[in-house]
Protein backbone atom coordinates (compact mmCIF):
# COMPACT_ATOMS: atom_id res chain seq x y z
CA UNK A 1 0.00 0.00 0.00
CA UNK A 2 2.08 3.14 -0.95
CA UNK A 3 2.20 5.97 1.20
CA UNK A 4 1.11 9.92 0.81
CA UNK A 5 4.19 12.14 0.22
CA UNK A 6 4.39 14.83 2.81
CA UNK A 7 6.87 17.74 2.59
CA UNK A 8 8.35 17.23 5.93
CA UNK A 9 9.30 13.73 3.81
CA UNK A 10 10.53 15.41 1.07
CA UNK A 11 13.01 17.12 3.60
CA UNK A 12 13.90 14.44 5.06
CA UNK A 13 14.56 12.45 1.82
CA UNK A 14 17.52 15.75 1.37
CA UNK A 15 18.53 15.60 4.63
CA UNK A 16 19.61 12.29 4.48
CA UNK A 17 21.10 12.61 0.93
CA UNK A 18 22.97 15.52 2.26
CA UNK A 19 24.29 13.72 5.19
CA UNK A 20 25.12 10.03 4.08
CA UNK A 21 25.28 10.57 0.55
CA UNK A 22 22.73 7.92 -0.73
CA UNK A 23 20.75 8.27 -3.81
CA UNK A 24 17.37 9.33 -3.45
CA UNK A 25 15.76 6.40 -4.53
CA UNK A 26 18.14 4.63 -1.86
CA UNK A 27 17.36 7.28 1.14
CA UNK A 28 13.38 6.61 -0.06
CA UNK A 29 13.72 2.92 0.42
CA UNK A 30 15.85 2.89 3.29
CA UNK A 31 12.60 5.42 5.21
CA UNK A 32 10.44 2.38 3.43
CA UNK A 33 12.07 0.25 5.42
CA UNK A 34 12.63 1.60 8.37
CA UNK A 35 8.26 2.68 8.78
CA UNK A 36 7.54 -0.57 7.90
CA UNK A 37 9.68 -2.15 10.75
CA UNK A 38 7.97 0.39 13.28
CA UNK A 39 4.89 -0.35 11.62
CA UNK A 40 4.61 -3.83 12.61
CA UNK A 41 1.37 -4.47 15.24
CA UNK A 42 1.91 -5.16 18.88
CA UNK A 43 0.72 -8.82 18.62
CA UNK A 44 3.16 -9.58 15.48
CA UNK A 45 6.10 -8.54 17.31
CA UNK A 46 4.78 -10.17 20.91
CA UNK A 47 4.45 -13.76 18.51
CA UNK A 48 7.94 -12.75 16.57
CA UNK A 49 9.76 -12.49 19.05
CA UNK A 50 9.11 -15.00 21.58
CA UNK A 51 9.08 -17.53 18.14
CA UNK A 52 12.49 -16.37 17.89
CA UNK A 53 14.01 -16.23 21.73
CA UNK A 54 12.40 -20.22 22.04
CA UNK A 55 14.16 -21.09 19.16
CA UNK A 56 17.36 -19.84 21.06
CA UNK A 57 16.35 -21.91 24.07
CA UNK A 58 15.22 -19.01 26.55
CA UNK A 59 12.13 -20.52 28.50
CA UNK A 60 8.49 -18.31 28.77
CA UNK A 61 9.84 -17.23 32.63
CA UNK A 62 12.59 -15.33 30.98
CA UNK A 63 11.08 -14.66 27.65
CA UNK A 64 8.16 -12.66 28.66
CA UNK A 65 9.98 -10.38 30.99
CA UNK A 66 12.51 -9.92 27.91
CA UNK A 67 9.31 -9.16 25.72
CA UNK A 68 7.27 -6.93 28.26
CA UNK A 69 11.40 -5.00 28.47
CA UNK A 70 11.33 -4.84 24.45
CA UNK A 71 8.28 -3.34 24.25
CA UNK A 72 8.67 -0.36 26.72
CA UNK A 73 11.39 0.52 24.09
CA UNK A 74 9.88 0.68 20.77
CA UNK A 75 9.34 3.93 19.19
CA UNK A 76 5.90 3.91 19.28
CA UNK A 77 5.39 2.47 22.62
CA UNK A 78 3.47 -0.31 23.42
CA UNK A 79 1.08 -0.61 25.94
CA UNK A 80 2.60 -2.23 29.31
CA UNK A 81 1.27 -5.60 28.98
CA UNK A 82 1.18 -8.48 31.36
CA UNK A 83 2.81 -11.85 31.37
CA UNK A 84 -1.16 -12.99 30.86
CA UNK A 85 -1.30 -10.83 28.49
CA UNK A 86 1.57 -11.61 26.51
CA UNK A 87 0.49 -15.55 27.23
CA UNK A 88 -2.96 -14.72 25.73
CA UNK A 89 -1.17 -12.97 22.17
CA UNK A 90 0.84 -16.28 21.74
CA UNK A 91 -0.98 -19.00 22.84
CA UNK A 92 -4.82 -17.49 22.42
Amino acid sequence: MPTRQSPDDDALVRHLMDTTGLAESEVRRVIGDVVAFHAEPVEAYVRRRHLHLQTYGAKNAEIFPTIAAELTTRVVAAPRLTTRQLRRIIYG
